[in-house]
């Protein structure tokens, strides 16, 4: 069985296949410091809790955007899993999509492996929103090259920036309003307002923009943890794709 781990800045995804399958996925906070000692022996309980020895991976690809998280996760896979693990844009696990954009170089793991997937599993020109810890959105022609995109603020970022430099403002949970009234009754409902639909505006004038740049019909496809808290209220998103990066993960797996 192969474990894709995709390693962002705010957590590391640990996902167990089965061929297509997922049998399982785990999350950890992403911190550099965490050895691979650390992680085996969380890695082996969460396995054991799900049925499975370590026996049972035979293969590891990694897709980061922390560079210093990269080598303990080599480590891991080398020591734990005797494995020489496969990274994600190198080597026989090299790019299978064209990066049209100035900086080839810079486009981050997630974003190239999510445009992998989402031209595997839609048609046509796409737009990719990815809420994490920035929320970008990319632009794939029809032929699956990526044309480049934007990088926003995340939302916990903004609320974060947000409730820090205000002192009376307190810490809420990002969910779905109760209603569609913008007009909040509470300190805690404005914010609430101000987060969720002020970020749903944002979200559909750049849309809009991005459409009317591409000159095309283009399928907006969302990943990313947040994506089905706006999916509930909103009908931004022709599909709402939430393992995305790890099945641009599994699919690059199957070049080397």
């Amino acid at each position: 069985m192969l474990l894709a781990i995709d390693a962002g800045n705010t957590n590391l995804v640990f996902a167990l296949v089965d061929g297509d399958a997922i049998k399982a996925r785990w999350r950890i906070a992403t911190d550099p410091r965490r050895t691979a000692d650390e992680y085996a022996v969380w890695l082996h309980q969460l396995l054991q809790l799900e049925g499975y020895e370590r026996s049972a991976v035979t293969a590891v690809i990694i897709g980061t955007v922390v560079p210093r998280a990269l080598h303990n996760l080599q480590v891991l896979a080398r020591k734990y899993f005797s494995v020489e693990p496969v990274i994600a844009g190198q080597g026989a696990a090299a790019w299978p999509l064209k990066l049209d954009v100035d900086e080839p170089q810079n486009v981050g793991a997630d974003r190239a492996l999510n445009a992998i997937a989402a031209h595997a599993k839609h048609a046509g020109d796409l737009i990719v929103v990815d809420f994490g810890t920035a929320t970008t959105f990319d632009v794939i022609d029809g032929q699956g090259a990526y044309k480049g995109g934007i990088i926003a603020p995340g939302l916990n970022l903004s609320l974060d920036a947000l409730v820090s430099a205000a002192a009376k403002l307190p810490r809420i949970a990002i969910e779905a309003p109760a209603s569609d009234s913008v007009v909040g009754r509470t300190t805690q409902s404005q914010m609430l307002i101000g987060i969720y639909w002020g970020y749903v505006a944002m979200i559909e004038g750049l849309i809009a923009r991005l459409r009317a740049e591409i000159g095309r019909p283009a399928k907006v496809i969302a990943t990313g943890g947040l994506a089905t808290i706006f999916n509930q209220r909103t009908t931004l998103f022709d599909a709402v794709e939430p393992d995305l990066t790890i099945q641009g993960l599994i699919l690059l797996h199957k070049q080397v």
